[in-house]
């Protein structure tokens, strides 16, 4: 009977530790999108923009200015965008916070205040927002400008400003795809190249039509 009790001692293999953490790249979602949407957007603005003035001048003083001026404007805009989003989140999280501290005022003791003390701690900040996709639009605005600004050539130019431009995107795309941890960084890369080219491609063959028409100027 000891002999069979000693046989009956089966060895289970390790089990895995429920406790070990995994990360939550949905934690990076918001400040990335903000920060990919920015740049991307700074830098498909200005290259458009770029490629529909190469369209109907040659000048490429026209060309720089125009980006330039898109580059403020769209910087100011996005800055402008993501405060008033960003400011309205932070005041429906605190009227939510406060709802929360008046409900454990009443059912617990007012010494119970450290889940609501943790999230105003955690309330997203408007000014740091619009800064960060401000800068994040200028990033990508200026790829194009620095890329263009020294070409006289407008045809050698406008091929300038698309390589520019597919590169970055391309780069934004795996940057994107990498901290978001996903696998499909191929996927993410075309994606937004397409979606620039179809910007770039769209903008110049409108406004060529247009100056066909005579209202360039």
């Amino acid at each position: 009977m000891a002999a069979l009790g000693d046989q009956c001692n089966i060895n289970l293999p390790n089990q895995p530790e429920e406790d070990e953490e995994v990360f939550d790249y949905s934690k990076r979602a918001q400040w990335l999108r903000a920060a990919i949407l920015g740049a991307n957007d700074g830098l498909v603005s200005i290259a458009s923009l770029m490629m529909g003035v190469g369209a109907v001048k040659d000048d490429i003083k026209a060309m720089i200015l125009t980006g330039f001026a898109g580059l403020f404007a769209g910087a100011c805009s996005m800055a402008i965008g993501e405060f008033v989003s960003v400011y309205s989140q932070r005041d429906i999280e605190i009227a939510q916070v406060k709802r929360e501290k008046i409900n454990n005022i009443i059912t617990t003791t007012n010494n119970n205040n450290t889940g609501g003390n943790e999230k105003e701690k955690r309330l997203p900040n408007p000014f740091q927002a619009a800064l960060a996709s401000a800068l994040a639009f200028t990033l990508g605005a200026v790829m194009p400008l620095l890329a263009a600004g020294f070409v006289t050539d407008r045809d050698v130019r406008l091929a300038v400003v698309v390589g520019a431009t597919t590169l970055a995107l391309a780069a934004f795309g795996g940057v994107g795809a990498v901290l978001g941890g996903t696998s499909r960084v191929g996927v993410s890369c075309g994606r937004v190249v397409v979606g620039g080219w179809m910007a770039m491609g769209i903008t110049f063959g409108l406004t060529k039509l247009l100056g066909s028409t005579g209202l360039g100027m």
